[in-house]
């Protein structure tokens, strides 16, 4: 009977080392997925009191607290052309390097965290206004890699203007992958005022009215026409239901929150580059082989 007893001990004591060590393989590997988790960003490209001393709008808008602005920095300002530090803006990286282009897209965090794993130790240069890029900020394009280009014309003197400019350059430098797809809508970011866009006519059923972005379709469509001259098909592609002044029949695209849209499919066997400035009453969209 004691032998019995005994033997029923060490079976338990078994079964509880055996339990204990799994939970142990358990929380190691627990421990491990944390660790190699994306990190958060370091001071080199996003440092918060440069972020928020550096746009007055944001201060109102969020205060004086790290996770709203490290959210903002993230989810939009990466995108609107918004510096991170005094020596990092992800515009003005993507649009310096092509070869960057063409790996990251649009994945404005992998510009960042490239800068801070090899970048910066590169002696890659990364600062600038993101937020007021041109066709020349872009790396330069030479005359033979042209596909297609097209311009049109603009009243740089209305509110208008603004949106023209903020729209061709969120467009701008923008490179798409064979086979990738480009959305105009999802890469100039939603028309509010958050964004920097402001109130000018639209086009709403047939009638012009006061919207907040009115002038984006201008973009849009000498996009478009840059597009047909360039032998690129749109996946979507809608006319205004208005004829506009300022480009041909038939070579519009309208954009109507995320109803409408102008996108496409990079059909060539190589990256292609959108390049698009807006200069005193000229739009010019062109559309490049890297």
């Amino acid at each position: 009977m004691k032998d019995y007893r005994e033997g029923e001990n060490m079976k338990r004591k078994t079964s509880i080392f055996i339990l204990m060590s799994l939970c142990f393989c358990l929380f190691w590997g627990s421990g491990t997925s944390v660790d190699a988790a994306k990190k958060g960003l370091t001071s080199l490209t996003f440092d918060m009191d440069y972020y928020y001393n550096t746009y007055p709008d944001l201060q109102a808008a969020l205060g004086y607290d790290y996770n709203s602005l490290y959210r903002h920095y993230l989810d939009s300002g990466l995108a609107e052309g918004r510096s991170g530090s005094a020596e990092f803006n992800c515009l003005v990286y993507r649009n310096n390097y092509p070869d960057l282009q063409a790996a990251f897209g649009n994945d404005y965090r992998a510009y960042c965290d490239h800068y801070e794993a090899y970048g910066k130790a590169e002696g890659r240069s990364a600062a600038g206004d993101g937020m007021a890029l041109s066709g020349s900020a872009a790396a330069p394009v030479a005359e033979s890699t042209i596909l297609g280009t097209y311009s049109t014309a603009y009243n740089a003197n209305i509110p208008r203007a603004v949106n023209i400019g903020l729209a061709a350059a969120r467009i701008n430098g923008v490179v798409v992958n064979p086979g990738d797809s480009f959305s105009f809508s999802q890469t100039i970011l939603p028309r509010t005022a958050a964004n920097g866009y402001v109130k000018a006519n639209v086009i709403v059923n047939k009638k012009y009215v006061l919207g907040t972005g009115g002038g984006i379709c201008q973009v849009s469509s000498t996009l478009y026409a840059a597009m047909v001259t360039a032998g690129l098909p749109a996946t979507e592609r809608h006319p205004h239901s208005l004829q506009v002044t300022y480009i041909p029949e038939g070579m519009d695209a309208t954009i109507s929150g995320t109803a409408l849209d102008l996108r496409f499919t990079n059909t060539f066997s190589e990256p292609i580059q959108i390049q698009a400035s807006a200069d005193n009453g000229t739009l010019t969209v062109s559309i490049c082989k890297l």
